[in-house]
């Protein structure tokens, strides 16, 4: 059950993203200033936020900028991680000794501040949010899939293949990595809904993507100055990130639930 809503969920957004510009009903920077702050009607269903533009065109185009940094942030960060995590669990000894001192001292930071800390450095942009994020991101998959290793290089086929003469690449690639990947899978759902958190808390600090590019974590931002007499600004993008990171929760624990039996 929870895959299957989770799914729906995650479905839901990724095709809202996808056809954003065919599915939104106006502009998402054209702006109204007669009718700002003006609540749900039929020609905007979400509102109009501060400038007069369309708040549920704005939540599908911000629908693209959280999928965006999610995927590029898992995918950068698994391959990081899953690279270092297996070298340092097959090798062991000193490789292993350094990659988990390192490792050790990105936990020792909270992750958001790291990330605000890099962001404020570099500069506010959609590319130094996915750097700040996988710099801290990657630490997770790799302590995942060196738990992995630890366990599979002991097992017979692996041993085998080391009696064998088989390389090191060859080992890894072709008799450790499938063992891996189911539990990286779950791992990388439940990045995406992090990923997600980390973008819009950036973008509500105002250290994401700029305007006038819409962001749900900025539009948030933007509506705390109209909580009591425009509260759809803050109540739709705030829905839309607790929706779109639940679906991803869910995605993950059902997944985890059907691949742990196998």
């Amino acid at each position: 059950m929870m895959l299957r809503v989770g799914l729906l969920l995650v479905t839901i957004a990724v095709v809202a993203a996808v056809t954003a510009p065919l599915m939104a009903p106006h502009d998402p920077a054209l702006q109204a200033l007669a009718h700002r702050l003006e609540g749900p009607t039929l020609n905007h269903p979400f509102g109009l936020d501060e400038l007069g533009r369309d708040v549920f065109s704005r939540i599908l185009f911000g629908a693209r900028v959280s999928l965006l940094v999610g995927l590029s942030v898992v995918s950068v960060s698994s391959v990081i991680g899953l690279a270092l995590g297996l070298l340092g669990g097959y090798m062991g000894g000193a490789v292993d000794q350094g990659i988990s001192r390192v490792m050790d001292v990105l936990m020792a930071f909270p992750g958001i501040l790291l990330a605000i800390a890099l962001v404020a450095v570099r500069g506010p942009s959609l590319v130094n949010i996915v750097f700040a994020l996988s710099i801290i991101g990657w630490v997770s998959y790799a302590r995942l899939a060196r738990s992995q290793v630890l366990k599979l290089r002991e097992l017979e086929f692996v041993q085998a293949a080391r009696a064998l003469g088989a390389g090191l690449p060859r080992i890894l690639v072709r008799h450790i990595l499938p063992g891996t990947l189911p539990a990286l899978i779950v791992q990388a759902t439940l990045g995406m809904a992090g990923a997600i958190i980390a973008e819009a808390s950036l973008s509500f600090l105002g250290l994401g993507v700029q305007p006038p590019t819409p962001s749900w974590g900025a539009m948030l931002d933007a509506g705390r100055a109209h909580l009591l007499d425009a509260p759809h600004l803050t109540l739709f993008p705030g829905l839309s990130i607790a929706l779109l990171v639940i679906g991803f929760n869910l995605l993950g624990d059902g997944l985890r639930d059907y691949i742990a039996p196998r």
